[in-house]
């Protein structure tokens, strides 16, 4: 368990924190064991990638798909809700919470980054980062190749446009296209 000032704490309360620490080096390395293991099963192997998806995450809901190939850096700061379909090549960097609900549709390629770095250079290249939630409500549509930056929220039934970069919140029912992204219509 990680007391209150390790570098897990910290990478999970915002702050700056050290990501080559061994425990966060372990945890990564036991993600991408199972990430390697589900990134190369059959297609007909659905009970296998589900029981591998199950271990990886701290929570993924019933009837929800995810196509390989996957990736993300820990799993276990990543919950994805029902009925959710994630498709090929999608890339999840869980340095903190990454929130998927239900009956959400993730077309390929799409990025999801909590992990960021400071501005200063000097405390950049310490090695120092941090890192913001995400969170993707129920409904949601991110088009191909689209990124969510760190520290944004995206409201339910909203439609996210193909390789779009999005850099704020972004309400519930709206279509938002564009880098950086921003809404152009009400749903």
């Amino acid at each position: 368990m990680s007391s209150a000032d390790s570098q897990k704490s910290k990478m999970l309360a915002g702050e700056l924190y050290i990501a080559s620490d061994p425990e966060l080096w372990a945890a990564h390395l036991r993600s991408q064991d199972l990430l390697t293991r589900f990134n190369m099963t059959a297609a007909t192997a659905e009970t296998e990638r589900r029981t591998l998806l199950t271990e990886l995450f701290n929570g993924l809901g019933e009837e929800t798909v995810i196509k390989p190939s996957l990736r993300c850096d820990y799993g276990f700061n990543i919950t994805i809700g029902s009925r959710t379909f994630i498709n090929y090549d999608c890339v999840l960097l869980d340095c903190n919470l990454i929130t998927i609900g239900n009956e959400v549709q993730v077309a390929p390629g799409v990025h999801i980054y909590t992990g960021t770095h400071p501005l200063e250079a000097k405390i950049r290249r310490s090695g120092l980062e941090y890192a913001l939630p995400v969170s993707v409500g129920d409904g949601v549509w991110l088009g191909g190749r689209a990124v969510v930056c760190p520290g944004v929220s995206i409201g339910e039934n909203t439609v996210v446009g193909a390789g779009s970069v999005v850099t704020h919140d972004l309400p519930a029912n709206v279509l938002a296209v564009g880098s950086p992204c921003r809404v152009i219509r009400q749903l």
